[in-house]
């Protein structure tokens, strides 16, 4: 599991290691790495998702590398965690949490997580509020 501490409240986040392997283990080692510490939520789309993990800050940031596509049956529902990419095997740094489902998205991004507390603290967050820390717990 991960704990995200927001300026907003905590977000717990259940990792799907089976179901999507790759994608967890590059956001534990970003985690590992305080990567995501101090970031904020560069996209808010109400009734979509919010996205953070640039290093930019805008959205349009990246590192120099990329991280193969994980499809899997999981339909996107209210609080899946999802790799941002710009298109099939283009997944770094970025992911987003959705507020409600969205079966446009099934079968073209990555879902790594689902939100398993804090849904409340995921629909309040705004562009531009901090991701304090990202953290593994058990």
């Amino acid at each position: 599991k991960v704990l995200i501490k927001t300026d907003k409240g905590d977000i717990t986040l259940r990792l799907l290691v089976e179901e999507a392997p790759g994608s967890v283990a590059n956001f534990v080692q970003l985690t590992n790495g305080k990567y995501f510490d101090g970031k904020n939520f560069h996209r808010v789309v109400p009734n979509f998702v919010i996205q953070g993990g640039c290093n930019r800050g805008d959205g349009w940031g990246s590192e120099d590398y990329s991280i193969r596509s994980e499809f899997s049956e999981r339909h996107y529902t209210e609080g899946s965690v999802g790799m941002a990419s710009a298109g099939k095997d283009t997944e770094g740094t970025q992911w987003f949490i959705t507020h409600s489902p969205t079966p446009h998205l099934d079968g073209r991004y990555s879902i790594f997580a689902v939100t398993e507390a804090g849904m409340d603290v995921v629909h309040q967050i705004e562009v531009g509020d901090k991701i304090i820390s990202v953290s593994l717990i058990k």
